[in-house]
């Protein structure tokens, strides 16, 4: 049990994720609440990520330098800086401009955080240490699903000003856990000369994983259609904030049991089988969700959400340890992480406009048409893993 660090990572995944499910799930909310448009929220968000998409492969590069400090130090620190954006938040309500800087820095920081996340897993596991990654990344949406209820109840009945507060509690929570958690920093002397190689490294040495990284982003501009706009397509069908935190949580409850399992999974499948499969399923998805006019069958759509999200969450970390060098790992888990984000701006911009300008129905179908598209690209450029 000394050498198992299942349990203390669990604990980095559930925090993780609760704040995800917070900051990023109820940015709409929040956003919408003190006064910003949702064309607004998607440049706001958009802005974020590109900061953050732009950052992931220098911080990841430098995570990889025997210089630097341990991956666990980067990520407290960067933790650390989240926080004092956030408590800030409460006070700058009334300032548009401020509010956007605090909040949009918030969400660059959070989406920065994801490979090192995961890295702190692929780190430990490659020193000889035990982590079950798809246990602890199903604690992690096990916790997101009981943070978004639990915040959908909560923002129902105290409003907007609870989302900043309970965002602070968990980075708390969330520093707490990264302390406790046992991590040596790696020493891998291939690592100085693969990052010396920069950015254009990894598309000479991986040609068809780059080609990959064009389908990924496709999907995930897809999928954060869906999950950043939840608020305003639950009001176009009927509903308001207590039913998109149903939703929210309904998704993330139903992504465990696929995570828990991906281990067994792998013996019946390799892992390009399942990022081939699960890329069909977020298309599907989306859809589905275009044809939706109420929330019970909003509720019913998400039970593709363990064939899509909870799979590919997974097997993508899987993929890239596959394909990759180990002195390539943090920064090829940075490149998967940069198409979430580079998705993430993506939608953030098309689908505000598209609301805005042309409403829901119009987001959706532009969601499905690049869903469609990124399943077409994955097919294809998966390549097969030893």
């Amino acid at each position: 049990m000394n050498n198992n660090r299942t349990i203390p990572y669990g604990f980095v995944q559930g925090t993780y994720w609760m704040s995800f499910a917070v900051l990023m799930g109820f940015s709409s909310v929040y956003l919408l609440g003190v006064g910003f448009t949702s064309a607004q929220i998607g440049i706001l968000t958009a802005l974020a990520c590109v900061f953050s998409a732009l950052s992931q492969p220098l911080v990841a590069g430098y995570a990889d330098s025997p210089t630097s400090p341990s991956l666990k130090k980067i990520v407290l620190g960067l933790v650390g800086s989240q926080l004092l954006f956030v408590v800030l938040l409460p006070l700058v309500r009334d300032s548009l401009v401020l509010t956007g800087l605090l909040y949009g820095t918030a969400i660059a920081l959070l989406q920065l955080l994801l490979p090192l996340v995961n890295s702190l897993a692929t780190e430990t596991i490659n020193q000889g240490r035990e982590i079950s990654f798809g246990l602890c990344r199903g604690i992690g949406s096990a916790a997101y699903a009981l943070m978004a209820y639990f915040m959908g109840q909560v923002q129902e009945k105290w409003g907007v000003v609870s989302i900043p507060i309970c965002v602070c509690i968990i980075l708390l929570a969330l520093l707490g856990a990264i302390v406790s958690f046992p991590f040596e920093k790696s020493v891998r002397p291939q690592a100085k000369k693969n990052s010396a190689g920069g950015t254009g490294y990894l598309w000479k040495k991986y040609p068809r994983f780059c080609i990959l990284l064009l389908g990924f982003v496709l999907i995930y501009m897809s999928h954060t259609l869906l999950n950043n706009f939840t608020f305003q397509i639950v009001e176009h069908i009927g509903g308001g904030s207590g039913e998109m935190g149903v939703a929210m949580a309904l998704c993330a409850v139903l992504e465990v049991p696929a995570m828990l399992c991906f281990g067994l999974l792998l013996k019946r499948k390799k892992v390009e089988f399942w990022v081939r499969m699960c890329s069909v399923f977020f298309a599907l998805k989306a859809f589905l969700t275009l044809l939706t006019t109420s929330i019970p069958v909003f509720y019913a759509v998400q039970v593709l959400q363990p064939f899509g999200w909870g799979i590919m969450s997974v097997s993508s970390v899987f993929y890239v340890n596959a394909i990759m060098e180990p002195g390539d790992a943090i920064k090829g888990q940075a490149y998967i992480t940069m198409t979430l984000t580079l998705g993430t701006v993506l939608s953030a911009v098309a689908g505000g406009q598209l609301i805005d300008n042309l409403g829901v129905t119009a987001m959706l179908t532009f969601g499905t048409a690049v869903a469609i598209l990124g399943a077409g690209i994955n097919l294809f450029s998966t390549q097969k893993t030893d």
